[in-house]
């Protein structure tokens, strides 16, 4: 994608771009717990967690962590830009756990772009992690990135 004019950012609002596949391995899911310190036998138990989710599934926070690295992939080039930031999250609902060995992928919508004071720019992304194979999203959130220009 071209850059675009940062007075040209609502043009965008509606538009979805998906990140590439990534598969969610036990590694990363323990490696997670360990700098946590979040070893819940949901994620780093298999033979505990199989009777109720049929194999360890990732962190919530985790999914979310990972969103903000691969929201690289997605985000929109604006000309100027001196530095972009994650501005926070509106709102943010775990709706299916990830098991162990999914693939993943993020659906980003910009939703809003309002224009700030001293050359800034708030955007607001709908973002949902896509499980390949279920229907119902791994979790949605609502991503503020701030833009200066």
């Amino acid at each position: 994608m071209e850059a675009i004019k940062p007075q040209d950012l609502h043009k965008e609002i509606g538009k979805t771009q998906s990140t590439s596949w990534f598969d969610v391995n036990q590694e990363m899911i323990n490696t997670f717990a360990d700098v946590t310190d979040d070893p819940q036998f949901i994620h780093v138990d298999p033979e505990r967690a199989k009777p109720i989710f049929g194999s360890t599934i990732a962190h919530g926070a985790l999914m979310l962590s990972l969103s903000v690295g691969k929201g690289y992939e997605t985000a929109i080039p604006v000309e100027g830009t001196k530095m972009a930031m994650n501005y926070g999250y509106d709102k943010i609902r775990f709706i299916s756990p990830v098991p162990v060995d999914s693939k993943c992928r993020y659906n980003s919508t910009l939703v809003e772009v309002t224009e700030k004071p001293g050359n800034r720019w708030l955007l607001k992304f709908g973002i949902e992690l896509e499980i390949e194979g279920q229907e119902k999203p791994g979790f949605v959130a609502e991503n503020l990135a701030m833009i200066f220009v």
